[in-house]
């Protein structure tokens, strides 16, 4: 993998993490959080990715899933603050220098 392409993986999962992170539940259908191919259209990426990245975030406990078919998807705040700050994925979610909040609330 190129330095291109790891860069764009990146700006994927931190994409799907922050749309997550700064989710409300009045932006998804479900009690139980938003579905993958909710998720996908928010980002405007391809499910496929979207999915990939979740069961990153899953791994690192910062997320959680409910139901099978379809999986529900929440951001576990409670975890994301208790990870360890020298964390790749902590330090890409808390990096906020190119990220426009407009994006995430309406005033």
């Amino acid at each position: 993998m190129d330095i291109y392409e790891q860069d764009l993986e990146d700006k994927q999962l931190k994409s799907i993490g922050l749309e997550l992170m700064f989710l409300t539940p009045e932006k998804y259908a479900a009690e139980d959080g938003i579905t993958a191919v909710e998720l996908a259209k928010l980002v405007d990426l391809p499910v496929e990715i979207v999915k990939k990245k979740l069961n990153i975030l899953k791994e690192k406990d910062i997320v959680t899933v409910k139901g099978i078919n379809p999986k529900y998807w929440k951001f576990n705040e409670y975890n994301f603050q208790r990870m360890d700050e020298d964390d790749d994925i902590f330090r890409l979610l808390c990096s906020f220098d190119d990220v426009d909040f407009d994006k995430y609330f309406s005033y």
